[in-house]
């Protein structure tokens, strides 16, 4: 699942090897990537056989396997200016929260693994964060705060329901149930006691930080923290969401897509397709959101799929691999798509 809200940057090595005439030069040898040949994807892109698309969407993407995407180069001095990409479906990951990790992982071809991706990321995130200028942490923040620590005084002309993150350790969960359960036995109804304890004693996601430690969050047992999540609506609490099992994962988001393509210096390309519901017009119901890396671009671009269901929750919520081949003899003039 995922979150998107602005343009961006993102992610990782070795797509399946281009021919001699388009051999990317190894530009950045310092650049540490555990990757394999990725593998050319079961049906060769047979658009026919990928679950919940329009016919509109359809014939897009049918039509851009068909005649492929140029990328052109944006950074100054490269030494390969463009290259053509055919895309072609990578297959379904499950819907854990980790998909934009998995379906990242698998577009490139990497033997790592998506918890590792996820915790590689986050520290990539650490080291800029920490790295960057007053302003430029202020902006981050600021960001962070809008996406899981929401003014609920404003937004509702946009949203329906809007989500408060925060972060229980896991060795906490006792304590805080002791907590809600003593306000209960005092007459409180159990959703306002929990909202209460919580509030008071958990980590709000609203900085850097602790969108660092929410961020690391997979849903394993091996996480420090668990997401709690409360839903408001405009009149005030809706429900809670307090994890109890501890599954829950953080869902990937621009931020996290900007860290993954620094780390790997190379642009991450989301592909958000939308329906009859959401789309502007048929002609435009599919967008290419690039996510720049910070730095140098050394490796070719990632792409990734988001199916649209609508503009509420930007529009999508799911990630999926595309599998990205170099089509050597396509000119920018011929492709489908130039980016």
């Amino acid at each position: 699942m995922g979150k998107l809200f602005c343009d961006s940057t993102i992610i990782a090595e070795t797509l399946k090897p281009p021919p001699s005439l388009l051999q990317w030069p190894d530009l950045c040898p310092t650049a540490a990537v555990t990757a394999v040949e990725a593998p050319e994807p079961d049906g060769a892109g047979d658009w026919k056989e990928v679950g919940g698309l329009e016919d509109q969407q359809r014939k897009h993407l049918e039509r851009i396997h068909a005649r492929g995407v140029y990328w052109k180069n944006s950074q100054e001095g490269a030494a390969v200016a463009g290259m053509a990409f055919r895309l072609s479906h990578g297959g379904d990951v499950e819907a854990d929260g980790n998909c934009l990790f998995t379906a990242a992982g698998r577009a490139m071809g990497a033997k790592i693994g998506a918890r590792e991706l996820r915790l590689r990321t986050v520290r990539r995130f650490l080291v800029d964060y920490g790295s960057d200028d007053g302003l430029g942490r202020d902006a981050v923040d600021a960001a962070i705060r809008h996406l899981y620590s929401p003014n609920l005084q404003a937004g509702w002309g946009i949203h329906v329901v809007q989500e408060v993150k925060l972060l229980a350790g896991k060795s906490d969960r006792e304590a805080l149930d002791s907590a809600i359960q003593e306000l209960v036995d005092l007459g409180l109804q159990r959703e306002t006691a929990a909202e209460s304890i919580y509030k008071e004693h958990c980590t709000a996601v609203n900085n850097g930080q602790s969108w660092a430690k929410y961020m690391s969050i997979s849903g394993s047992t091996e996480d420090e923290y668990d997401i709690i999540t409360l839903q408001y609506t405009e009149d005030g609490l809706l429900t809670i969401d307090d994890n109890r099992d501890g599954r829950a994962a953080a869902f990937g988001d621009d931020i996290a897509i900007e860290s993954l393509a620094t780390e790997f210096k190379r642009e991450v390309y989301v592909v958000q397709s939308h329906g009859s519901d959401a789309m502007v017009d048929e002609e435009n119901c599919l967008f290419f959101l690039p996510h720049r890396p910070r730095g140098e671009i050394c490796h070719p671009p990632l792409f990734v799929f988001m199916k649209g269901t609508g503009w509420c929750g930007a529009g999508a919520d799911h990630y999926e691999p595309l599998m990205a081949t170099p089509m050597p003899l396509v000119s920018q003039e011929k492709a489908a798509i130039v980016l």
